[in-house]
């Protein structure tokens, strides 16, 4: 650090106080979550229309699908408000897995030469499902007003929502991530991990329709309480939270959280090496 101003990305330099290095090399973090953003979005309109349009096509599917063929019920909400709200958490939490695992081989490079705390990179992949998932939510906004529906004041909990499906994110991409510098056939796995997960989690329906006797077992996916959770704080229907699910969604989190970072941790010095 030079003049307490800038930062200088030194090679070869051995590993000190990594918790503080990943906020002593904050501006490589912005940098790259930014260069990530540029990518899509600068001179292009097709990375604006494919946050809207894929979560957009996909909610007509479900829709048709559950409601027309399956008639399952909507607990009080239009079933397009259903499943787009249960598609913007999972289309972020599905991205920024499929991202972080392979943020660390598209970043090579970058990781032979010159040491920094290499869990900056898939931390900074989460920013560009964070801009797609905002960009979504004014699409979302739009249809409640079509639908004439009005959030109650249980919106003030989405960002505690948000955040749990931030940290499931990160701690399944961390794993994936270092698994996949590895073995690198983890790369074709995990689109096939998030398309059974898009199925198996109540994206399409709602967990209601879950009998009771399963419902913790069904929880055992985090992804459950995240998306209970954004649909009860959004929409001022019926649903009611089971917080059973939301508290082992919380646990099932967590573990993968800190698991994540405990064995990325343990591997993060063999990349340069595989990579």
């Amino acid at each position: 650090m030079n003049s307490g101003q800038e930062l200088i990305i030194e090679a070869g330099r051995t590993e000190r106080h990594y918790w503080a290095d990943i906020w002593r090399y904050r501006e490589l973090f912005v940098f790259l979550a930014w260069r990530d953003i540029l990518v899509r979005y600068k001179q292009t309109s097709v990375g604006i229309a494919w946050s809207v349009i894929r979560p957009f096509l996909t909610m007509l599917v479900f829709t048709f699908v559950f409601s027309k063929l399956a008639k399952l019920p909507s607990p009080g909400v239009a079933y397009p408000l259903l499943v787009f709200s249960a598609l913007l958490p999972w289309q972020f939490f599905s991205s920024a897995v499929s991202g972080i695992s392979s943020s660390l081989v598209g970043n090579a490079n970058l990781l032979s030469k010159v040491y920094f705390p290499r869990l900056i990179i898939p931390m900074s992949v989460l920013m560009v499902n964070l801009v797609d998932f905002l960009i979504a939510l004014g699409i979302l906004s739009g249809m409640m007003i079509w639908y004439q529906t009005s959030p109650s004041t249980r919106i003030i909990a989405i960002p505690a929502f948000m955040l749990l499906g931030l940290i499931a994110s990160l701690g399944l991409g961390l794993w994936m991530a270092s698994l996949n510098v590895k073995y690198r056939d983890f790369g074709h796995i995990v689109p096939f991990i998030m398309m059974v997960g898009l199925y198996i989690s109540p994206v399409g329906f709602a967990s209601s329709i879950v009998p009771g006797k399963w419902r913790l077992i069904y929880s055992l996916n985090p992804m459950v309480g995240v998306i209970d959770g954004f649909r009860w704080a959004l929409l001022n229907g019926e649903q009611m939270l089971y917080w059973p699910s939301i508290a082992l969604s919380v646990l099932v989190s967590l573990a993968m959280l800190f698991s994540g970072i405990f064995y990325f941790r343990k591997v993060e010095t063999t990349f340069a090496d595989l990579l």
